[in-house]
């Protein structure tokens, strides 16, 4: 019910005419974003002379960037909790399945697994108008967000839809993606690579934002995925038929890709038809277009005929000298008539073991999105009418870059930050039950409402369940750790009371109810994780319980961490765990059976266990 807004229609006709003049701005009023003109650009388009303006520089800019920027750096108070009876092999799994915003899953991580994890895949979000993206706006409350927002669900996720209606603005992706990766970057190993899938939408913006987040000599590839078997008939212009995938390094100088292996239509062309000793063989040509000045000269067949030089416009590879000795070895191939131009044999036996991978991926490689859909269907059962993943990722795709990333002993820690229909933790598993590798898997993904009253994590946790049971069944490897478990933790707030009186509020009931720091719903468990991440323990570390003179105490990695969280500890039991002469050992605040035994607790650490950092939460 309100009349056209003249001044868009008008940038939209100047944009028409120059597409370069018109960009995207915050609105002064609404702090939406809009289309906006930028004169000083169009005042340049329409002067025949150089016209003065702000002073010109190179860089990725944006509405938004600021706050994007301001984000990465702002601490988080929320926490993992552990969800034990969603878990699988809770107290020995290295793997770690993360509930919640991906955001604050990073924030979360970056003490425990700082320059630790080998490799990152993340398939986020496309910019097509009908995608949700994340909105990250942690000063507001969920309350406030509700409203603004007309959404609801039972953890209060924070998203916006990006639609058709306001414009696709790329400035709304960048502010999502930003603060993701360079938090991502922080928990990358010095030999660490990410993978990034994404389409024609946002290529050229990903990349100058990779370039500034990981810096542009740390540009590995831009990999095509040709990711249709077959075209799609209804495209409006031409059939889409690949995707993007950006590499980059943490340090291009310390990562080198390892060499696929050979297929056996690649292995098919080694031939020996003369049965050399050494084994089959490939035909490599002696010609080539490069200017060498001892490459060229006559040769002569074992026939007796005579060879003047090589092909016009080219150079023998080697001298002369060289293809003597070469020729002298049985190096030299004739042909089986001897009188053809001599071409220099290549032994299977000698070559690297491996192939350098390349830029292009075919379907028939690494498989296609339809291949992708089709085995998801398969392992979870489902039928062709149940909702499922429009756009799972194969996971043959995920395998070729854990092939060119880990090898099978080097204890490698995936990440996928936007796990989705869980395509990652299914190729880790698979390809650990071939190869007999020890690879570990974190994944992170949002409770987005699916349906059928489930999430799109609840999906998630079904294929890995299932993922984890083929990989044992149809694995070919006995040397894996057959380690298919997981770690469920959920991102809630924090364990301890939130305090929000002024001094001059407080009365006496409200310190009396504060005795207590810890929120009643909270268990032993959620403090323990609550101190792992706080301490930057590793969050996959063995968990031993114990009841120690009726109290329940944890050993993590068995004397890395001790932990007990009962009420009524006494000076015995703190002696008692002072023997193990753990390297950390924590106790609740308020659970020592009096204040003189929570006083001595340092005192008697310093005689029995001197090395032991304690601390009461």
């Amino acid at each position: 019910m309100h009349s056209p807004d003249l001044s868009q229609d008008n940038i939209a006709k100047i944009r028409d005419l120059f597409p370069g003049c018109v960009t995207e701005a915050r609105d002064n009023t609404t702090g939406e974003l809009r289309l906006a003109v930028d004169f000083d650009q169009l005042k340049q388009e329409l002067s025949d002379y150089i016209v003065e303006g702000p002073k010109e520089r190179y860089r990725l800019d944006w509405p938004g960037k600021r706050e994007a920027l301001f984000l990465a750096n702002a601490p988080t108070a929320k926490t993992l909790r552990p969800v034990v009876d969603e878990s699988l092999a809770f107290d020995t799994t290295q793997n770690l399945f993360i509930e919640g915003d991906n955001l604050e899953a990073l924030k979360l991580l970056q003490e425990s697994y700082l320059g630790k994890v080998k490799m990152i895949y993340i398939d986020p979000p496309y910019n097509t108008g009908k995608d949700f993206i994340y909105d990250d706006d942690f000063s507001e409350k969920s309350e406030d967000f509700l409203v603004r927002s007309n959404q609801k669900d039972d953890i209060g996720n924070r998203l916006l839809a990006n639609t058709e209606s306001n414009g696709r603005f790329h400035s709304d992706w960048l502010s999502m993606m930003m603060p993701r990766l360079r938090l991502a970057k922080n928990v990358l190993s010095d030999d660490g690579v990410i993978f990034i899938s994404i389409d024609d939408c946002e290529i050229n913006n990903l990349r100058s934002l990779c370039d500034e987040v990981f810096g542009s000599d740390n540009f590995i590839a831009s990999i095509i995925w040709h990711k249709m078997d077959s075209p799609k008939n209804s495209a409006k212009y031409l059939s889409e038929d690949h995707d993007y995938i950006l590499l980059y390094a943490k340090n291009s100088e310390k990562w080198r890709p390892r060499l696929l292996p050979r297929s056996g239509k690649m292995i098919e062309r080694y031939q020996n038809p003369d049965n050399d000793p050494r084994g089959p063989w490939l035909l490599g040509d002696l010609a080539a277009r490069n200017f060498y000045s001892k490459g060229v000269y006559p040769i002569t067949t074992p026939s007796g005929k005579l060879i003047s030089g090589p092909p016009a416009g080219s150079y023998w590879r080697i001298s002369q000298e060289k293809f003597d000795e070469l020729s002298a070895d049985n190096r030299i191939w004739w042909g089986t008539s001897g009188d053809n131009r001599p071409g220099i044999k290549k032994f299977l036996s000698e070559v690297r073991d491996g192939v350098i991978p390349q830029t292009y991926w075919s379907w028939k490689e690494v498989g296609s999105t339809r291949n992708a859909k089709q085995d998801l269907r398969k392992l979870l059962n489902a039928s062709s009418g149940d909702q499922i993943f429009i756009t799972p990722k194969p996971v043959k795709l995920i395998e070729r870059m854990l092939d060119i990333a880990t090898s099978p002993d080097e204890n490698a820690i995936i990440l996928d930050f936007f796990a989705g229909s869980g395509s990652t933790a299914h190729a880790v598993m698979r390809k650990n039950s071939n190869d007999g590798g020890n690879r570990k898997w974190i994944s992170v993904q949002l409770p987005e409402p699916a349906s059928d009253n489930k999430t799109i994590s609840d999906m998630c946790l079904d294929r890995v369940r299932q993922a984890g049971i083929e990989a044992i069944e149809t694995g070919s490897s006995e040397s894996w750790d057959k380690d298919i478990g997981f770690r469920f933790l959920k991102i809630d707030s924090s364990n301890m009371k939130d305090v929000y009186y002024r001094p001059d509020e407080i009365s006496q009931t409200d310190l009396l109810d504060a005795v207590d720091n810890v929120k009643p719903d909270r268990t032993a468990e959620d403090l323990l994780f609550q101190v792992l991440v706080d301490w930057g323990v590793d969050l996959t570390l063995p968990i031993r319980r114990e009841t120690i003179q009726g109290k329940t105490v944890f050993f993590v990695d068995e004397n890395a961490l001790v932990a007990c969280f009962d009420q009524g500890v006494s000076e015995a039991l703190v002696k008692e765990l002072a023997k193990s002469e753990p390297l950390r050992v924590v106790f609740r605040d308020n659970g020592f059976e009096s204040d003189a035994v929570k006083i001595n607790v340092e005192q008697v650490f310093r005689q029995l266990s001197p090395t032991t950092e304690v601390k009461a939460i």
